[in-house]
């Protein structure tokens, strides 16, 4: 009886994300495209976060806001901080003693530090390759938000706005980048730094709280 032929095999991380990049750069570029996406996306965002146009700073950081939270919230649900530091930290160590070796000239040391550097590294893929497969629906998320952006930067009926460096800045102008990109970036970043650090505290905690419970037989000592 001949062999059942083989399942297809799924895309992997890496091609599907680059799939989904191109489909990013295409809408961002084709402005019919990004146009009707952005009013489609509009229909939600403009009555919630729009402002009827009074206040574009403000609807500027709101999509930020939305954009960067969404992206850190579901990386923080399948990422494992606390394993990700254990990793880290091992991986500097390793690095440590493996300089410090060849520095010694310890020939022995290094041969037995290289046969264990695979193993440490597949840890380190491991963990990267998880973020990889997230990036995909992050950006099915972000890029319609993003062509909406574009489209109510657009219809601005006055796009001037004062900022701390600068008195008169007009969103449609650009400095390399788009200045409402700058505004956008300059808003996110700080946010998604913080709230990151609080998801990372937070993911501590719980792990230590779960050391001290005697009820799970790992109380400290």
């Amino acid at each position: 009886m001949a062999d059942a032929p083989a399942p297809p095999q799924m895309a992997s991380p890496k091609l599907t994300t680059m799939m989904i990049f191109i489909l990013a750069m295409f809408i961002m570029f084709d402005q019919n495209l990004r146009n009707m996406l952005g009013r489609l996306v509009g229909t939600v965002l403009q009555p919630i976060i729009g402002f009827d146009y009074q206040y574009p700073m403000l609807t500027l950081a709101l999509a930020g806001l939305i954009m960067v939270s969404f992206s850190i919230i579901v990386r923080s649900l399948f990422t494992d901080y606390v394993d990700m530091a254990r990793s880290q930290k091992v991986m500097s160590e390793f690095n440590k003693e493996l300089r410090q070796a060849r520095q010694d000239n310890n020939l022995y040391k290094i041969k037995k530090l290289t046969e264990h550097q695979q193993e440490i590294m597949s840890k380190s893929m491991e963990m990267s390759t998880k973020q990889l497969k997230l990036m995909p629906a992050t950006l099915l998320f972000i890029i319609p938000i993003f062509a909406w952006v574009f489209l109510f930067v657009d219809n601005l009926p006055s796009a001037i706005i004062s900022v701390p460096w600068q008195p008169v800045v007009n969103l449609k102008d650009s400095n390399v980048l788009p200045n409402w990109i700058l505004v956008y970036t300059l808003v996110s970043i700080p946010f998604g730094h913080v709230l990151t650090r609080t998801i990372r505290f937070f993911q501590f905690k719980k792990k230590l709280d779960e050391m001290d419970d005697p009820e799970n037989g790992n109380e400290a000592l």
